[in-house]
């Protein structure tokens, strides 16, 4: 098939081009390729789901602190600190704006505590809400601690219920 320029969302079995095309010169200029071997220059967080839960970038938090919305926006902590540790989470505010949040966005954030002597504890701050199955019962899913060793994973869901607000459940 030939190459063909559209205005609007394409479907295709053999991968596709995401393109703009200059008013000026009709210059064509490639800004993603999907396919088999993806990738994607250009992108900006609003408006993605992310089903590749790979993160290439990571933060590491090993005393007490208050996580700053970048930390966050890795989707991925890890701690490796020998004493009782706890992380805040950065307020609505300032974590919708890391992302470009709206209403609806979600994102997945992990805590790593594998290779931490001690437990590690979360706390949501201004505009995080604890959602209602955040009951804190040891073991539940509403459980904030993520214990050391070889079981110290934790998966939680950040939900926005606005662009300055979320609600916050741990789902793993």
């Amino acid at each position: 098939m030939a190459s063909t320029t559209f205005n609007g969302p394409v479907r295709s079995q053999n991968g596709f081009q995401s393109v703009t095309v200059s008013p000026t010169s009709g210059a064509v200029t490639v800004d993603a390729t999907f396919g088999t071997a993806t990738s994607v220059t250009d992108l900006t967080t609003t408006n993605l789901v992310f089903t590749d839960q790979n993160h290439p970038t990571k933060a590491e938090i090993n005393a007490t602190a208050t996580a700053t919305a970048a930390q966050v926006a890795t989707g991925y902590i890890t701690s490796t600190s020998a004493a009782a540790t706890t992380i805040t989470l950065p307020t609505g505010t300032l974590l919708g704006e890391a992302l470009g949040a709206t209403q609806g966005t979600v994102m997945d954030l992990y805590i790593d505590n594998t290779a931490g002597a001690n437990t590690v504890t979360i706390a949501v701050a201004t505009n995080g809400i604890l959602s209602s199955a955040a009951a804190d019962t040891a073991g539940s899913f509403g459980d904030l601690t993520v214990a050391s060793g070889a079981t110290g994973l934790a998966r939680f869901t950040i939900m926005f219920s606005s662009a300055t607000a979320y609600v916050f459940t741990r789902t793993a």
